[in-house]
């Protein structure tokens, strides 16, 4: 398989970092099984250069994985708490990605603004994207870098 990794350098060797934001799946290193993703992301600084990184992805035996396949109440609880700056004992973690859009209704849920059931009335419509997050330094030799493609710049 491979995946993607939007940045504004070549990144041929992953590293975990922990960040002042919390992401959906917690601290790790974000890529996407969607090229057009990628590219969106890559894009999101205009001043920047605009990098998407090829990985090769093979799992690795003995690996702890959490594969969300859809938005679930699951899912929903497990962005929420690693949101909120809960870790997790997961390599990798899989599933939808929680957009500007969809955050602010996980934000809201989580604040207390509205329930569960306002939450999936209003993300229902909502198409989440794709989002594979390497946890562990093990859960990054899973994936091997391809190469750096850089994009032209869009005016």
């Amino acid at each position: 398989m491979i995946l993607y990794h939007a940045s504004n350098m070549a990144v041929e060797s992953p590293e975990i970092r922990r960040t002042v934001y919390a992401k959906d799946f917690g601290c790790g290193f974000y890529c996407t099984a969607n090229h057009s993703q990628a590219e969106r992301w890559a894009r999101r600084d205009r001043n920047l250069v605009s990098i998407v990184n090829h990985y090769s992805y093979e799992i690795v035996p003995g690996l702890a994985m959490k594969k969300f396949p859809v938005m679930t109440d699951e899912w929903l609880d497990f962005i929420a708490a690693c949101r909120g700056g809960k870790d997790h004992d997961w390599d990798i973690v899989e599933g939808p990605m929680a957009n500007d859009t969809i955050w602010n209704y996980v934000n809201d849920f989580v604040s207390g603004a509205i329930s569960r059931e306002a939450f999936w009335a209003l993300a229902k419509f909502r198409h989440p994207t794709h989002q594979i997050c390497f946890h562990t330094p093990a859960a990054l030799r899973s994936i091997k870098f391809l190469k750096a493609e850089e994009l032209p710049r869009q005016s």
